[in-house]
């Protein structure tokens, strides 16, 4: 019995043990990219050595010999590199493999943008507190010095984000780091640094916070989101509007059912989805600003005649927010709630569209257009997988789940203010970021889908039996006895086709003319007014 531990280090050298004993093994562990991938290497001699390629990891192998046998048992711990973070090292998917498709929200919804936002309401209470005649310790800036503080707001970059993350270093608090950077850049200026202490004045961290989420959600959703809905709705309504006049079988309980058309089908999700978003629109995103508690304490202690809530609900309002009046240290959250379920309710819809979409796939009614290069199954070379449906709807689900929990959790809060609210309201970028996802993949797979109506005509030829409705409703018209029955007993569980339902029909004692109206219907015309459905939607979207 022998054991052998060895500790690989940065580009060292392992030597297998020596002597006559068996074929020994050893671990290489290759570090790529911050990615541990463990192959093992034979080594057919004691002598071989295995050298490590980088300085990533550290591997500690045990080899015991065991029955003329070795096992190796490895203990790996990974050391990641300590650079800025890359797509391969992110912990979340959004921030690594999918960046490229939701960087458009990191502006809005990232810590950078959490501190733009911070930086901008801090500046713009000071601007505020100029132009209220009782605060004359502020007078009202010079055009230079208002032309300073607004560049601060739209200059502000990376690097002054940075800057205040290293103020929070020292601080532990962010919101204090804002304050204390901006009176840092400007501090140097004679008229600013006159008022310098005004910077935060009155405020608790929660009056810059709810105003900067507000603004970091109203714009992410109005330059990011809204517009990727509206070209997902726009594509679905010209899908409809393309093939209105598609005949489709319909299935209801997964079997054959009355026929409809592809387009009719379309604009009912169009039609859904749009409603949703109207709503999503139409959201009203407040903000407060009344002190620690909600009540204006310091600020009436300092100037007792201004009317304070006055002051704040101009101020609210001049940020594009609907103002709340009655709140404690914390805005409710109630809004934010309402605008969340709304995104669940359009998520789900979107993820209704993708399963059924996925259905109608996998039963022939649409083909999907292939990219040169690309590679459905990594065994089977024949398929074409649905995976722009399947991962918009893998994403919405991820999304409704972290919209659910913000949106039950936020309107909760303990008397006048606890700290739950502020770890989770860091979420908000998580839920959109995982709906824009979906929303982007579900357009990349509408836009490689084929109609295939070779497959729709062949299962409308072979649904004869759908014809049993209308036969049997202008039999109850025309008071023939028992008309359902007789339509079972001809259709259920047997095979029906054109001569067995024209025989049917021919035998009927009805008037003429209405027989000659069941003789021209076809699994392929019986779908009432789906076309007309369709126009009509599509109409009164443009007017």
């Amino acid at each position: 019995m022998w054991d052998f531990c060895a500790i690989m280090e940065i580009g060292s050298c392992i030597k297998a043990p020596n002597g006559s004993g068996p074929t020994s093994y050893v671990t290489r562990a290759s570090c790529l990219n911050g990615q541990f991938v463990p192959t093992q290497n034979r080594i057919s001699k004691a002598s071989s050595y295995v050298t490590l390629p980088n300085k990533l990891c550290t591997c500690k192998a045990t080899l015991k010999e065991t029955n003329n046998s070795v096992e190796a048992v490895e203990k790996v711990k990974v050391q990641p590199s300590e650079t800025e973070l890359s797509s391969l090292t992110a912990i979340s998917p959004l921030d690594g493999r999918y960046w490229n498709k939701v960087k458009d929200l990191s502006r809005y919804l990232s810590e950078y943008g959490l501190i733009y936002y911070r930086t901008l309401v801090e500046i713009k209470w000071l601007l505020k507190l100029s132009q209220i005649p009782e605060v004359v310790e502020v007078p009202k800036f010079s055009n230079e010095a208002e032309a300073k503080l607004q560049g601060l707001i739209d200059g502000f970059n990376e690097a002054d984000a940075i800057q205040v993350k290293n103020i929070e270093k020292i601080t532990n608090h962010d919101v204090k780091a804002v304050e204390y950077f901006l009176k840092t850049k400007c501090q140097e200026d004679p008229e600013i640094a006159k008022v310098l202490e005004f910077f935060h004045f009155g405020c608790t961290s929660e009056d810059i916070n709810n105003l900067a989420h507000g603004l970091m959600l109203k714009e992410a959703v109005n330059y990011v989101i809204l517009p990727i809905m509206d070209d997902l709705i726009n594509a679905i309504y010209s899908m409809a509007e393309a093939n209105a006049h598609v005949s489709m079988l319909s299935r209801t309980h997964g079997q054959p059912a009355s026929p409809t058309t592809l387009g009719k089908e379309m604009i009912i999700f169009a039609e859904r989805l749009s409603r949703e978003r109207r709503d999503i629109s139409q959201v009203e995103i407040f903000g407060k600003f009344a002190g620690a508690v909600g009540n204006y304490n310091a600020h009436v202690a300092a100037y007792p005649d201004v009317i304070w809530p006055h002051v704040a609900e101009q101020f609210v309002n001049s940020l594009g927010l609907s103002f709340n009046p009655h709140v404690t240290q914390i805005e409710s959250h109630d809004y934010m709630a309402k605008l969340f379920h709304s995104f669940i309710r359009f998520n789900n819809i979107l993820l209704d569209f993708d399963r059924d979409i996925w259905g109608y796939i996998s039963v022939g009614y649409f083909k999907q257009v292939t990219k040169a290069g690309e590679i459905g199954s990594s065994t089977m070379p024949h398929k074409v997988n649905p995976i722009d449906f399947e991962n918009s709807e893998g994403n919405l689900g991820i999304g409704n789940a972290v919209f659910d929990h913000l949106s039950m959790k936020l309107p909760i809060s303990r008397w006048q203010r606890d700290l739950t609210d502020s770890t989770v309201l860091r979420n908000i970028g998580v839920g959109l970021g995982y709906s824009l996802l979906a929303y982007k993949s579900a357009l990349v797979g509408i836009g490689k889908l084929q109609v295939n109506e070779v497959a729709l005509n062949k299962d409308l030829d072979n649904a004869w039996e759908v014809l049993a409705e209308p036969i049997q409703t202008v039999m109850r018209r025309y008071g023939v006895e028992e008309p359902y029955e007789k339509l079972k007993e001809l259709t259920r569980g047997k095979a029906v086709n054109k001569e067995s339902i024209t025989e049917f029909i021919n035998r009927l004692e009805i008037p003429v003319e209405a027989k000659t109206e069941l003789l021209k219907l076809t699994p392929h015309n019986y779908v009432g007014v789906a076309a007309q459905l369709v126009k009509d939607a599509c109409i009164k979207r443009h007017e």
